[in-house]
C-alpha cells in the first residue's frame, strides 16, 4: 500500500479491471466510466485536480496536456503501450516502487517496457 491510500481517477481507457484490483488494495478509486460520457481529458484532468487525484490511464494525449500546454494535475500514471493482462502487475510494481514519487504528483510513463517519472520542477 502507498504512504497513503492513494486516490485515483482511473480513465476508461485503463480498464475496469485495473480500477477494482486497485480497490482490493484499499485504494480510493473512482473511474472515469461511472460518470457517464466521456467528456473528453480536459475536464478529466479537471476532475483529478478537485478530487486530488492521481490519473491513471493508457491514453497518449494526457501527456500534451501536462507537458506541452502545461495542465494542472495531481500526478498521473501513463500505461500508453501496456496490454490489458500486465496492468496490474505492473501497478503492483510502481505502487511499491514509486508511492513516494506519485505522493510528490509525479507523472510516471512506462513505454517500450521502461519506466519513466518526471517530477514537477
Amino acid at each position: 500500500m502507498l504512504l497513503r491510500s492513494e486516490v485515483s481517477l482511473v480513465d476508461r481507457c485503463a480498464g475496469h479491471r485495473l480500477a477494482r484490483w486497485l480497490r482490493e488494495q484499499g485504494h480510493d478509486v473512482e473511474e472515469t466510466r461511472d460518470r457517464g460520457i466521456d467528456p473528453g481529458d480536459v475536464t478529466i484532468l479537471q476532475w483529478a485536480v478537485t478530487e486530488n487525484r492521481i490519473v491513471v490511464t493508457i491514453d497518449t494525449d494526457f501527456g500534451e496536456l501536462v507537458f506541452l500546454r502545461g495542465a494542472a494535475h495531481c500526478g498521473m500514471v501513463r500505461l500508453p503501450d501496456v496490454p490489458a493482462a500486465e496492468r496490474i502487475a505492473l501497478m503492483r510494481d510502481l505502487v511499491l516502487r514509486y508511492s513516494e514519487e506519485l505522493m510528490a504528483k509525479a507523472v510516471i510513463t512506462v513505454r517500450g517496457g521502461r519506466i519513466r517519472v518526471t517530477r514537477d520542477s
